[in-house]
């Protein structure tokens, strides 16, 4: 293109329009000639061109293009580039992201959106989407349509560029329909939320706040609480048009009962529910003590909280049974489990009408006691002097100084172990509190409490002890200690009783108690209350207490008690139990008790004759080595000779005997007509070399059986000896074996 002044010339043209003038020309008559009059003719020819672009219809982005570049082809063309450059940034013909059309006014008070722009008023949001571009225009119109940050032509007019963050700032202040704001929220889906974090959000009470974060969303099963006690306490929630995932992402809560619950400003308001204005000091019009344990015990209700969920809740004001406000933590529920076994006037009991009126579960999740509490504590330093109570306005769940006599339970544990600079630490505790406030009457309901879960643990699980070498011990739980030590059973203490009902080789050793409906042995074993010999005996010690009884003779035993003991005492590692310096043996069929050298294990009933005066400790033969390895006593085999002195005759065992007692039966048997052993005439002996010598006939059937392994057959034997003709009869008999 070239230039016309007013036919063609050789002066070239870039500017994109077709340039008529009558332009002076030089001698040549192909160049327009420099001077006043071609200088003028420019700036006329600029002044067009500025008009034809603000002209230009309709308004769209094509007419960027129309925007000359600064670098010209010849001198007149830069000329004319420059002047039109010096034009058009005043000059209105750019395209606004918004047309005016598309978005009516909302409000009579807001500017109409302009039908183009000017380029030193027009702007670009660098890093935003068309339909973010699109919204924010309706509320900041000198906005460009989005995509148009890298045309030169803009630069060279000097548009200005604006980041998404600071345009989201000027929202700042700014009324809109909560609907305006999920659109901008919609558009603004998957922009680094960084770039977000002053994005304002409308709230239900008409108000707007800067960023999302505390705000709370409302949702379809959310918070039935007045909406305007949420803002008497200082809560901000978006407004239901409004809400949108977007604002999730940003910091802002679901409206959820728990979430609500748990904000700050809730949790400030529990904390000065006690002060004389009944609530938060800062705000003049916060809800009175009634209003927010209303709003409070509706949240915990509907968030379905347990006890101990939210500790801080125990600092809730509550109103007594005398209309007196209290912390929850202080309060019980009138008729609870937990009521019912308090001494009376222990604590004061939750105001009836509303207990009524809630029931128990918002209450005991405020910590209200409808039954006994738990303390749940990790790396407890064992420390008696460290173990007081934590100062605050609640019961924390952790603080093992709430326990009762926890510094007598360290020492106790502190005892076990040697001194050391520092002390031992229990890995985890669990216990319950508020055991000295139960009535002394009311134990056997207490105890049935404690034995349901989850407080049962804190009785029957053992605690893990760090010290300070790095091993670890288990000790008595606190609970379990605590309770030994005081007369809950029975009204007596219930370590070292047994339970009425219990094992009968126990009885005599042990005071019965009555523990009548309370069938938990473990508890019961965690009491220290006896059961079983075997539970006894499983516990650390317990081999001890029970020699110890049986070296009382104050407490009565049978020899068959006895027999029974000994097989259990038999069964347990020599290397667990200390030798005790008396056994309760049996003399000549009196039970009593002896020097435990004296005393002989009986492991062979032919030599029975032999302990006259001899105090024996009675148990099964296949038991005897080991209990005499157990207490380092003789056996009876091994005090007495067992020599025969006396002639008898060979007869071979009848056949019928050997089908009864199996292969171990011998071949046959010496019979005496006196059966001598050292000097002693006895029924039958069984000597070293297998060899079965018997005076009588039981003798015989006594020898046979015992050899053969078949004791308990003798007097079966007896019988097929006396009478052969009952072999059938017997065998017969055998099939109910």
């Amino acid at each position: 293109p070239v230039v016309h002044a007013p036919t063609p010339s050789d002066e070239p043209l870039g500017v994109p329009a077709l340039l008529i003038a009558s332009f002076p020309l030089d001698t040549t008559r192909r160049h327009a000639a420099p001077g006043p009059l071609t200088d003028f003719l420019v700036q006329r020819a600029a002044d067009a061109y500025a008009e034809l672009l603000a002209d230009w219809r309709p308004v769209s982005e094509g007419v960027i293009g129309l925007v000359p570049g600064p670098l010209g082809k010849g001198e007149l063309d830069g000329a004319l580039r420059q002047a039109v450059l010096e034009r058009l940034p005043r000059t209105s013909f750019l395209p606004p992201a918004a047309e005016a059309h598309e978005f009516p006014r909302e409000h009579e008070h807001e500017p109409e959106l302009p039908e183009s722009l000017r380029p030193r008023d027009a702007e670009i949001v660098e890093g935003a989407g068309a339909d973010t571009v699109r919204v924010l225009a309706e509320v900041l119109p000198t906005l460009l349509p989005a995509g148009l940050e890298r045309r030169v032509e803009l630069r060279t007019l000097g548009v200005a560029r604006v980041p998404l963050t600071d345009a989201i700032d000027r929202l700042a202040g700014l009324e809109k329909a909560p609907g305006w704001w999920r659109r901008l929220y919609d558009s603004l889906a998957g922009v680094d939320p960084d770039r977000l974090s002053g994005l304002p959000v409308p709230l239900a009470d008409g108000r707007t706040t800067i960023g999302p974060r505390q705000v709370l969303l409302p949702t379809s099963d959310g918070a039935p609480v007045d909406p305007e006690i949420l803002t008497r306490l200082g809560l901000k929630v978006a407004h239901p048009d409004a809400a949108h995932p977007l604002l999730e992402k940003l910091g802002a809560l679901p409206a959820t009962p728990r979430a609500v619950l748990t904000t700050p400003q809730v949790r400030a308001a529990v904390a000065a529910s006690l002060d004389d204005d009944g609530g938060v000091s800062w705000e003049e019009d916060a809800p009175d003590a009634e209003e927010l344990a209303d709003t409070v015990l509706a949240l915990v209700r509907d968030a379905g909280l347990d006890p101990g969920d939210e500790p801080w809740l125990g600092a809730l004001a509550l109103p007594d049974e005398e209309g007196e406000l209290a912390p929850a933590g202080e309060l019980v529920l009138p008729g609870s489990a937990f009521a019912q076994v308090m001494r009376e006037d222990e604590l004061a009991t939750v105001d009836a009408e509303l207990a009524d009126k809630w029931g128990e579960q918002p209450l005991a999740a405020c910590g209200v006691l409808a039954n006994f509490a738990l303390v749940r504590a990790t790396d407890v330093v064992l420390d008696p002097d460290e173990l007081e109570p934590r100062e605050g306005d609640f019961a924390e769940p952790d603080d093992a100084g709430l326990l009762d006599a926890v510094d007598v339970w360290c020492e106790d544990i502190l005892d076990r172990f040697p001194d050391t600079p520092v002390p031992p630490v229990a890995t985890e505790l669990i216990a319950v509190r508020d055991l000295d406030l139960v009535d002394e009457d009311k134990w056997p309901q207490a105890l049935a409490l404690l034995a349901q879960p989850p407080l049962r643990d804190a009785l029957t699980q053992q605690v893990r002890i760090l010290l300070p070498d790095g091993t670890h011990e288990v000790v008595r739980p606190y609970t379990a200690w605590w309770l030994r030590g005081n007369p809950v059973l029975d009204g007596r203490r219930p370590a070292g009783l047994l339970a009425s009902g219990g094992d009968p080789l126990l009885h005599g050793l042990y005071d019965e108690a009555d523990a009548t409906g309370f069938d938990d042995e473990q508890v019961l074993r965690a009491l220290g209350v006896r059961t079983s010999v075997a539970a006894l005996l499983d516990e650390p010690g317990g081999a001890a207490e029970l020699l110890d009884r049986l070296a009382d003779p104050d407490r009565p035993v049978t020899a068959a008690q006895l027999h029974a003991l000994y097989g259990f005492l038999a069964d347990l590692d020599p290397e667990q139990v200390t030798l005790p310096d008396e056994l309760r043996a049996v003399i000549d069929g009196r039970v009593e008790v002896v020097d435990a050298a004296d005393a002989v294990v009986v492991d062979s009933p032919d030599l029975l004759p032999f302990t006259e005066g001899v105090p024996l400790l009675p148990v099964r033969p296949a038991r005897a080595a080991e209990l005499a390895e157990l207490f380092q006593v003789r056996r009876l085999s091994e005090s007495v000779t067992g020599e025969v002195t006396s002639e008898g005759t060979e007869h071979d065992v009848p056949e019928s005997v050997r089908v009864l007692l199996g292969a171990r039966t011998p071949e046959s048997y010496v019979e005496h007509e006196e059966l001598v052993v050292d000097g002693v005439e006895i029924d039958w002996r069984l000597t070293d070399d297998g060899v079965l010598h018997a005076a009588t006939l039981e003798g015989v059937a006594a020898g046979l059986a015992w050899a053969a392994g078949q004791w308990p057959r003798r007097f079966e034997v007896a019988a097929l000896l006396e009478d052969p003709s009952r072999t059938a009869e017997l065998a017969r008999d055998r099939w109910f074996d």
